[in-house]
């Protein structure tokens, strides 16, 4: 049977010896450098296949996952946090990840969306998507989350977010924002390593992290204003816990870098 035939089929459906061969070579896909392996294939495959894994099977595949983030290709580090984002909404998720992907998230330099060779890579959308999906893990202390946030925004780079980045991260944020068992001040303590960076500010080109940190934050207050949607559900937008307070120090955030707002 080739991966392609396994990979058509439901995990359930596979012997053990079977079963353990497909989870190899989904790994091993994962990281693959041709994008309709990793990407159209071994990524919609263990999206599928997640949730019908027993637990043992569930944490070795996140242990691999957590693994890549030190990986030396580029592909399988930006793709490690998408397949642990569809363990954790399956229900698992190790504080043994916390560090190798927290390292990883504000020190990865290539933050490009697409690539023509490789496809889409994503580093900041994708860690993004973990962040906001351990947002409603239960358990799980929302400030490590914002902060983390923060650092990958705070990380000096180069690169101007082109593929709506800046929009992953603030909804990330804003579920984050959403925790019910967030303090006012706690909601807004984030913001202030933002507000020091731009206090420092001085005259000359706007550094492309300052700028996707400032695009970031205007899409954060209007997701703040509007609530926030759970992607791909019909479910009515969700409030932040502490709405009026976020926006004010968003808007007292963002007019460090534009004082025509005052």
């Amino acid at each position: 049977m080739t991966t392609t035939q396994l990979y058509e089929g439901d995990v359930g459906e596979l012997s053990a010896v079977t079963r353990a061969a497909a989870l190899e070579a989904l790994v091993a896909d994962l990281r693959s450098p041709d994008p309709a392996v990793r990407d159209d294939r071994a990524y919609v495959t263990a999206a599928r296949w997640i949730p019908d894994l027993d637990p043992a099977e569930r944490q070795d595949l996140g242990d691999r996952m957590a693994a890549y983030f030190t990986d030396p290709a580029l592909q399988a580090r930006t793709f490690a946090p998408l397949v642990l984002a569809r363990i954790v909404e399956a229900g698992c998720w190790s504080e043994m990840w916390w560090r190798p992907f927290a390292d990883w998230y504000p020190a990865e330099q290539d933050l490009r969306g697409y690539d023509p060779a490789l496809g889409w890579l994503h580093a900041a959308a994708h860690g993004a998507d973990l962040l906001a999906t351990l947002a409603r893990h239960p358990g799980q202390d929302p400030q490590p989350l914002a902060e983390l946030a923060v650092d990958r925004l705070l990380a000096p780079t180069d690169h101007l977010f082109d593929a709506q980045e800046d929009d992953r991260i603030a909804y990330a944020l804003a579920r984050i924002l959403s925790r019910p068992d967030l303090t006012a001040a706690q909601s807004v303590a984030w913001l202030e390593p933002i507000a020091e960076i731009f206090r420092a500010g001085e005259p000359g080109p706007v550094p492309a992290w300052v700028s996707n940190t400032v695009r970031t934050l205007r899409m954060l207050y209007v997701l703040v204003d509007r609530g926030v949607r759970t992607r791909n559900t019909d479910e009515p937008p969700r409030p932040v816990t502490h709405r009026v307070q976020v926006l004010e120090a968003l808007a007292d955030t963002l007019t460090i870098v534009a004082p025509y707002m005052g």
